[in-house]
């Protein structure tokens, strides 16, 4: 498959930086301080604002507090954060004006992560406290490609979450999933479905990216 594109969105968390544990043991911490299923707690969490998550769990609780309170947790839990296999090798053909990273970590968190990981950050992201409605909403991924200065159906969304790739295809992009969280089942709403970014092959000529790789799944137009 090859695929050209004018700018690309990467999702954070299983896309560009693998923090698996780190979400899930900070999730279950929160969980049996406030009385949650720590299992209901990490399904619940994947993809989405942790402030949502919060709203859904606990609608009783204050959402601020408890969002403070858990993004302190997450902060605090580095382990075994890494960059993903053929990340760096992408990010390093991408011009710095051709990409960002649109997630639903907050700002803080976020570039807590991209540091611990080694991921350079671009000048300007989109984060979870700095929209209004969340994945699957399309708005943080519309917020990305203005970033860029490209049009929706101009930009390719990167996404590992079933709530992300709804974002994307509700915000008129063409997604790409990778298969790190989620199933290939829950990922319908991706254009296309690899296993990592590892052997996506990324090349730019003339403010054009060109991808090419091999997909486990096409969605048929």
């Amino acid at each position: 498959m090859k695929l050209q594109v004018g700018g690309i969105l990467f999702d954070m968390d299983g896309v560009l930086v693998s923090s698996l544990g780190s979400v899930e043991r900070s999730w279950r911490k929160w969980a049996e301080k406030r009385g949650v299923d720590p299992s209901l707690a990490i399904r619940t969490a994947h993809g989405r604002r942790a402030i949502e998550t919060v709203r859904l769990l606990r609608p009783d609780l204050n959402d601020i507090e408890e969002l403070r309170l858990i993004e302190q947790i997450e902060v605090e839990d580095k382990e075994d954060i890494e960059v993903l296999k053929g990340v760096c090798r992408i990010l390093d053909v991408l011009p710095p004006s051709s990409w960002t990273i649109v997630t639903s970590a907050t700002d803080r968190l976020a570039r807590v992560r991209l540091r611990q990981a080694g991921v350079p950050i671009p000048e300007r992201i989109v984060t979870g406290d700095t929209v209004t409605h969340g994945k699957p909403s399309p708005e943080p991924y519309l917020r990305g490609a203005a970033l860029l200065g490209k049009k929706p159906e101009e930009c390719l969304v990167i996404e590992d979450s079933a709530s992300g790739a709804k974002a994307g295809h509700a915000a008129g992009c063409k997604v790409l999933a990778t298969l790190f969280s989620h199933t290939v089942e829950d990922l319908k709403d991706a254009d296309w479905i690899v296993e990592s970014l590892d052997p996506v092959q990324v090349r730019v000529q003339e403010q054009i990216i060109e991808l090419e790789f091999d997909p486990l799944f096409q969605k048929q137009n």
